[in-house]
């Protein structure tokens, strides 16, 4: 039996229709792909964002305990200093006293089975400064990750509108690129990092 014109054309048409369709949910599963992935790099950019103002605040209060233990030393010396000069100074109880205060002293200095010397003190505002910055960092990574997507989504949209396969294509290849990003970041890998501090 032959197909008339008019069956050939319907039909074709129908494929034509069918094809588009597919198309489309193609399309459509890439951009929930992309917002799949856009909400994973948001939420690693809060994560980071969050644990540098921890960190933020962790050296804050580190510092601040360790300039209360040096004005309290500073204090503990002056009056040490001042009981060396009275005329006491030689007697057994003026002795003991400074030899406590200068074992207070020196404790305040360095204690490092509790970590809360002047020393232990400052090493630890300074770890905690080290990664409130690493923290920082990963935060801006993960923006501009979220930067990636964000373009390739609508990319990936205008491609639904206009019905050119290069913006499907634009919008995947971006988000080729963001997964890669963000996989960097997760990994640390140094080379991501460098490139992000381009911009």
């Amino acid at each position: 039996m032959v197909k008339s014109v008019h069956e050939l054309g319907h039909e074709k048409a129908h494929e034509a229709a069918h094809s588009e369709h597919d198309a489309h949910k193609r399309i459509g599963l890439l951009i929930s792909l992309l917002a799949l992935c856009l909400a994973f790099a948001e939420i690693q950019a809060k994560t980071a964002q969050t644990n540098a103002l921890s960190q933020n605040i962790e050296a804050s209060n580190l510092w601040q305990f360790f300039q209360a233990k040096t004005v309290r030393q500073t204090s503990l010396r002056a009056a040490s200093d001042q009981a060396r000069l009275s005329p006491d100074v030689n007697s057994p109880a003026v002795q003991k006293q400074l030899a406590d205060w200068k074992a207070t002293i020196d404790r305040w200095e360095t204690e490092p089975e509790t970590r809360e010397g002047r020393k232990e003190l400052m090493q630890r505002a300074r770890d905690a400064e080290k990664e409130r910055d690493k923290q920082f960092e990963r935060y801006h990574a993960f923006e501009y990750v979220s930067l990636i997507f964000q373009l390739a989504i609508v990319i990936a949209s205008v491609a639904l509108i206009a019905d050119i396969a290069a913006f499907a294509m634009g919008g995947m290849v971006l988000g080729l690129l963001g997964f890669v990003s963000m996989v960097g970041v997760l990994a640390h890998w140094s080379w991501i990092m460098a490139l992000f501090h381009l911009f």
